[in-house]
């Protein structure tokens, strides 16, 4: 069975205060504060803007006392959304994630593609090239795109030691089903809450994440869990319907689920 870990995609999120974070706390106390509940995080601010190993090296330093805590890492979008990068740009994105690699507190690396990125033989290729430049480092791929899943991307994943990430998203045409999918010995699964009528053009971004898990939702993927921890020595857990702190409380009401079920 493999080991656990749940956490939110990001946690210094403004409407997080009296929400999750108590108002009196700096934004320098998130982190610690976060910690104190959940095992990893989901880092994104990576997304838009490449890491800072002196940034990563003092997030370690501010939960060095818990051993057990990683971070994953959300890939810059000159990656997956412009895909215009140079080898040069890969190898400083990789290098600077060392702090976290060399204390053992890296998860993984995420490549979240848009749903306008679909399978095609040119977006397999570009996908291998990519995934070639981050060898020797775990990193797992996320598609928007239901398309994707077909036997030539589950070998390209598993030729090159990339996991994939199994999501939780609406019920609607084109995106990916639940899956329980894993191609490495480490596994991923996101949630992205159901919010259906909001999900292609919200008014505001935020409004895409604005969903609450009811617990049923979730126990459905209790079966999922169990078979992904049987084929994996790994597995991370985000929760990405960040809005007013609904992932927290979504991924607490998951964890005592799983303890439940346990």
């Amino acid at each position: 069975m493999s080991t656990l870990y749940t956490g939110t995609s990001g946690y210094s999120y403004q409407d997080w205060r009296d929400n999750f974070y108590p108002g009196k706390l700096q934004p320098s106390q998130y982190l610690k504060y976060y910690s104190s509940f959940f095992n990893t995080v989901e880092i994104n601010f990576t997304y838009y803007r490449f890491p800072d190993a002196n940034i990563l090296r003092s997030m370690g330093k501010i939960i060095e006392g818990q051993s057990d805590f990683i971070f994953s890492i959300k890939a810059n979008h000159i990656f997956t959304h412009e895909r215009n990068y140079s080898e040069n740009e890969a190898e400083d994105f990789i290098k600077a994630l060392e702090p976290l690699k060399s204390e053992k507190r890296l998860g993984s690396i995420l490549f979240q593609f848009p749903y306008s990125f679909g399978f095609n033989n040119n977006n397999l290729l570009y996908l291998s090239k990519l995934l070639g430049n981050f060898e020797n480092i775990e990193k797992c791929v996320e598609f928007r795109n239901r398309n994707w899943i077909n036997e030539k991307t589950i070998q390209c994943l598993e030729s090159s030691g990339t996991g994939f990430c199994n999501v939780d998203e609406p019920n609607l045409k084109g995106l990916m089903p639940p899956t329980s999918l894993s191609t490495t010995e480490s596994a991923y699964i996101r949630f992205h809450g159901r919010n259906a009528a909001n999900w292609w053009n919200p008014r505001y971004a935020y409004q895409r994440y604005d969903y609450m898990y009811r617990q049923e939702e979730l126990a459905e993927w209790l079966p999922r869990v169990s078979e992904i921890r049987k084929k994996s020595k790994k597995l991370l857990v985000y929760f990405n319907n960040h809005y007013k702190g609904k992932a927290v409380k979504s991924a607490l009401m998951f964890i005592d689920l799983l303890n439940r079920s346990a």
